[in-house]
């Protein structure tokens, strides 16, 4: 029981209805481009981590609509406001499907929006940009894909604790409110940390054996043609993450000729939630190349 109690609030928060489709498009809120930007679409799309959704974005999003830009937020398949019913939606489903979602999102933008992901977002933005379809690329306590061994004790426990659930690639993995204060909301001020917490949702078993066992995973599904990514890429971590360590995010970032890598003290995993986000965002924003 201890085992797997580790294992629903650690994994389902490794933050890693069907989604928005072309009409929600994740809530955009449409903005006039600033003066010198008028050739070039200011289209943005954030997307969201395991058992979070696009509502984790909502501090990034304002920063980045006064900045002139065009916000987009999905949602994926079982998640935020699609949410009830998880745990029926999300059996056997993984990042293949998620990948699909979102690309799906893509097409109905204008060609090359920027990418934001965070925590799994992030694998799957990775491979959303490996085929061409953004111009830059922003990586948010990014979830490890393909070839990225766990570099923390913390991770290594994360993934001895799935063996103990028997064929949990076929179940829906449900969060748990005291782990996540200290994996992923331990940078999240304690009287705020049961509201964000009530937000998340259940993950689909499969999507981690994806992440966390890609080598006997027969589909790749969380492989990453790093060389395919010809665009600007930034990745950032929180010094304080107890999910994804500052190792693993390096690690990630390392195949990325000249990507830019900013480590942030004082936060965790949940980067778009801490106090600090907007000024995160105004940093970000200000990297985006013209």
């Amino acid at each position: 029981m201890i085992r797997r109690a580790f294992l629903q609030g650690a994994a389902a928060l490794a933050v890693l209805s069907s989604v928005a489709d072309a009409s929600r498009a994740g809530d955009a809120t449409k903005a006039e481009p600033r003066d010198g930007q008028e050739g070039m679409a200011k289209d943005i799309v954030m997307l969201h981590g395991a058992s979070a959704g696009g509502w984790c974005f909502d501090t990034f999003r304002g920063v980045f609509e006064g900045k002139g830009w065009t916000v987009h937020t999905p949602d994926l398949i079982g998640h935020g406001r699609g949410k009830d019913g998880a745990d029926r939606k999300l059996v056997g489903v993984g990042l293949a499907e998620y990948r699909a979602d979102f690309a799906a999102v893509l097409k109905a933008l204008p060609p090359q929006p920027v990418l934001l992901g965070h925590s799994m977002g992030a694998l799957l933005a990775q491979q959303l940009a490996a085929s061409g379809l953004a111009r830059a690329l922003i990586l948010v306590s990014p979830a490890p894909h393909a070839g990225i061994l766990p570099s923390s004790d913390s991770e290594k426990n994360l993934s001895q604790s799935l063996m103990g659930i028997p064929s949990f690639w076929k179940t829906v993995i449900n969060p748990d409110f005291d782990l996540a204060c200290f994996y992923s909301l331990n940078r999240v001020p304690k009287d705020r940390q049961r509201a964000v917490f009530d937000k998340f949702g259940p993950e689909s078993g499969l999507a981690y054996f994806e992440m966390f066992f890609w080598m006997l995973d027969e589909r790749r599904a969380a492989a990453v043609d790093t060389g395919a990514v010809r665009c600007p890429v930034l990745c950032l971590s929180g010094i304080d993450d107890n999910l994804v360590s500052l190792a693993t995010a390096r690690a990630t970032a390392l195949p990325y000729r000249d990507a830019q890598f900013w480590q942030e003290a004082g936060h965790g995993h949940m980067l778009p939630v801490e106090p600090g986000a907007d000024d995160i965002a105004r940093r970000i924003a200000a990297w985006i190349p013209t």
